[in-house]
């Protein structure tokens, strides 16, 4: 949840995200902090690169999470979490990744460590993330399809 709350606050983002409130802000910020504005060998330069960096991933960041994408996401979300098995997952942090079997990874946010423990001690472990994770946590696609093939 840092994570978002950071990119929410690069871009003065307050509640929900509005997909054409935060071009408009992602456009200003590219253009106050693009690179080229300053001299080469100049400190603020160095920095800006770093900005538009950091600007350039929060944006895509805070799209992938907005409302919006997710309601057109929402059919193969959901096909994802009823039709496919859990391939891997690992936690870092209070992010869970989880890798599905059709390929897809999705990054669930605000899982803590005891809750994954519990997702690692459970005997069914894909029933009980379908029942306390997959519909509980703020998520993203993380990775595009991979197609995982069976060995």
């Amino acid at each position: 949840m840092k994570r978002v709350n950071e990119y929410k606050k690069l871009f003065n983002v307050e509640k929900e995200i509005d997909l054409k409130q935060l071009k408009t802000a992602y456009r200003n910020l590219v253009k106050e902090w693009h690179p080229d504005k300053f001299q080469e060998g100049d400190e603020k330069r160095e920095e800006a690169e770093i900005m538009s960096r950091q600007i350039i991933d929060g944006y895509h960041f805070l799209v992938s999470i907005a409302p919006e994408t997710k309601a057109a996401n929402l059919e193969e979300y959901t096909k994802t979490i009823n039709e496919s098995g859990i391939a891997d997952f690992q936690h870092k942090g209070n992010v869970l990744e989880v890798s599905f079997l059709d390929g897809t990874t999705y990054e669930y946010f605000g899982v803590n460590k005891a809750l994954y423990i519990k997702l690692i001690n459970s005997d069914r472990q894909f029933r009980f993330a379908k029942r306390t994770i997959f519909n509980s946590f703020l998520y993203r696609k993380s990775k595009k399809d991979t197609a995982m093939q069976p060995a």
